[in-house]
């Protein structure tokens, strides 16, 4: 009788619509995954039984010929339930991480597939069961599209790169199969209906990148980088591949590969709210957690340590890193950053004249201020056990490890083995000149913010970053998890005013489209880029940039329109925080505040100036009392922002 039962339910949850065909739904059945495995594999996404990924061939090649996804025949069909709630060591969107999806796992000779279905998207991975050493000379990922669909195209000129991309309006049929993009990238496929493709669980595997296809399809092909055989070293940072081999993996002994994950949303803001990319991603793999401590950092490289009304001359020195400190304590902020400068840069175990690690960290330790310090990525490697036990024995707290710009196999594992070093010497990571997240922040918390995003920092060479790239990176960048894009600037101005100055920067936009940045981008390491002294000049800003914290409690989306305009209201402990952003053009919304409690609450208002589309530093200030019940209007300047504290009375 239990034999019975167990059939039974093996029928229920895998229905088989023909002897070559498997059907998964999503816990709410919103999402279906059709499986068709003929003389290739092939799988379709459904949002509401409407099409959204049609039929798309998938397969992984290894070197010796073998191919898996073609002429395959199930042994075995499984399936699984979850509904789980998780708990992020980082709490970088909120405190509790509601996990509830299907999972279909067919097997085949050699290997198995998995898909799952989650009510806001799809993904699947290949997994291995071959022993011994074996390659795997390509993979075929494919997306193609039921229509010619307009997309936010990342392009990448090569797979060496920083992927700090704008995002290139074109339709499918734009893209042929000599272009392609970085991912994550967003499809609009009508009617409101949004999907994001990008990929979770890149451990020991290239990243993937995205090409356009010449077949007459609507489709984005899967693209990786080979493994690299030979590199040149340009400079002290820049080491360049130079020759690939034409295998893109070397593997032993069974394993999983990397889920290929499309978040599928029914309106924009469902792409800020998704956890996809973290839920797909490996459990945490550090025993103890408890150091990892989350912040605001004071920085020093965007402002160029232009500091004035000093007693001392300012540089690259401790009484410059000091007035750091000072600030950062005065502030409650928890870190500063030593960026370059600070080591000589052909050998990372040699300090600057003018620089002394141990005395800042002393100092800062004195007043609650811990140390950070920048390092090229190649510099540490060359002696990487000396230099974290140097980095430790001095009390830093973590590294900012940049210009890796390679996602191919060998770099992906130089990620994970940064992150596991620095964690056993109880250190933060942040990974700039990178590619996006892809889960390892899961499995190493201590991994605790990347670059990979066209930040802030190319506002002293270039009028982009601008208020229209700000609004789409929440959409789609930021999609795949915490993103330093650096804000902070006290220096704006609108579109027709903007200088790149690369030793006094400023922003594209308003004032408060700074401050509204940081209640809708989340990094757990929050930079604030601009130098003291002209913090210290704005002290009404600094209230609101002191009190924002860099992780949530509750993320609540209010408006969300892709390149257009954002606000968002994220809650942390008791207080609200509420910021809204708009691109070049100005822009008026109703926010209702129905996320509230019961009670009367104060709401502070940092706004655009009556003047700032002229002089985009103007801004002002309101306070509110306000209930569940109350709407809030929003006016903003051209490439303007909003940004609140909402707080029990």
């Amino acid at each position: 009788m239990k034999k019975l039962s167990l059939l039974i339910t093996l029928i229920g949850l895998v229905f088989t619509l023909s002897a070559k065909e498997y059907s998964l739904e999503s816990p709410s059945g919103k999402i279906q995954v059709k499986v068709n495995i003929d003389k290739n594999v092939s799988y379709s996404v459904l949002l509401n039984g409407t099409p959204i990924i049609a039929p798309s061939q998938i397969s992984m090649e290894l070197y010796d010929g073998t191919v898996w996804g073609v002429d395959a025949k199930v042994r075995k069909a499984k399936t699984n339930s979850v509904s789980q709630v998780l708990t992020p060591v980082v709490q970088r969107k909120s405190a509790t991480i509601k996990d509830e999806y299907k999972e279909l796992t067919l097997s085949f000779k050699g290997y198995a597939l998995q898909f799952r279905a989650y009510d806001d998207g799809a993904a699947y991975r290949w997994v291995s069961d071959k022993d011994g050493e074996y390659k795997v000379k390509s993979e075929l990922a494919s997306f193609v599209f039921p229509a010619d669909n307009k997309l936010w195209f990342p392009e990448e000129e090569s797979m060496y790169t920083h992927q700090e991309r704008v995002y290139l309006n074109e339709t499918l049929s734009d893209i042929g199969s000599n272009r392609f993009a970085s991912t994550g990238l967003l499809v609009d496929c009508g009617n409101g209906v949004k999907t994001y493709i990008s990929e979770s669980n890149l451990m020991d595997y290239p990243g993937m990148f995205l090409r356009g296809c010449n077949d007459n399809q609507y489709a984005l092909i899967g693209k990786y980088p080979g493994v690299v055989l030979e590199t040149e070293q340009l400079s002290d940072r820049d080491v360049k591949p130079t020759k690939y081999a034409d295998y893109i993996a070397e593997c032993n002994g069974p394993r999983d590969f990397p889920w290929r994950a499309m978040v599928v949303a029914e309106n924009d803001g469902q792409l800020i709210e998704t956890e996809m990319i973290y839920k797909l991603a490996p459990e945490c793999k550090l025993e103890n957690t408890n150091w990892i401590k989350p912040g605001k950092v004071a920085w020093d490289w965007w402002n160029a340590n232009n500091i004035y009304g000093v007693d001392f001359v300012a540089g690259v020195n401790n009484p410059t890193y000091k007035y750091y400190i000072d600030f950062a304590s005065e502030y409650g902020l928890e870190y500063i950053i030593l960026d370059e400068g600070w080591y000589v840069l052909s050998d990372i175990m040699k300090q600057e004249k003018d620089i002394d690690v141990k005395e800042l960290v002393d100092y800062g330790k004195e007043k609650n201020v811990d140390i950070i310090l920048w390092v090229t990525w190649k510099a540490l490697d060359d002696k990487l056990q000396e230099a974290l036990d140097q980095f430790e024995a001095w009390g830093v707290k973590g590294i900012k490890i940049d210009f890796m710009q390679r996602d191919d196999q060998w770099m992906v594992n130089f990620y994970e083995k940064i992150a596991r070093e620095c964690a056993a010497r109880k250190m933060l990571v942040d990974f700039h000149g990178a590619y996006k997240p892809c889960g390892l922040d899961r499995a190493y918390p201590n991994v605790i913010s990347y670059e990979g995003v066209r930040g802030m920092e190319n506002n002293k060479w270039s009028q982009l970053p601008d208020p229209e790239h700000t609004v789409t990176l929440p959409f789609i960048r930021m999609v795949a998890g915490a993103m330093d894009f650096t804000p902070g600037a006290m220096k704006n101005a609108n579109k027709t005013n903007f200088r790149d100055v690369f030793t006094e920067p400023m922003s594209a936009g308003t004032r408060c489209h700074q401050l509204g940045i940081y209640a809708i981008f989340e990094s757990p390491l929050q930079m604030l880029s601009d130098n003291p002294s002209n913090y210290y000049r704005e002290p009404e800003c600094m209230e609101f940039l002191a009190a924002v914290p860099s992780v949530w409690d509750e993320t609540k989306v209010l408006e969300a329109k892709v390149s257009d305009y954002i606000a968002v209201a994220r809650r942390s402990g008791d207080k609200w925080f509420v910021g809204a952003l708009t691109d070049w053009d100005p822009r008026e919304m109703e926010l209702k505040l129905d996320f509230l409690g019961e009670g009367t609450y104060t709401m502070k208002v940092w706004k655009d100036g009556l003047n700032a589309d002229k002089h985009a530093a103007d801004f002002a200030q309101e306070t509110l009392e306000v209930t569940a019940g109350s709407t809030v209007k929003v006016k903003m300047a051209p490439g303007g922002g909003w940004a609140a504290i909402i707080e029990k009375k």
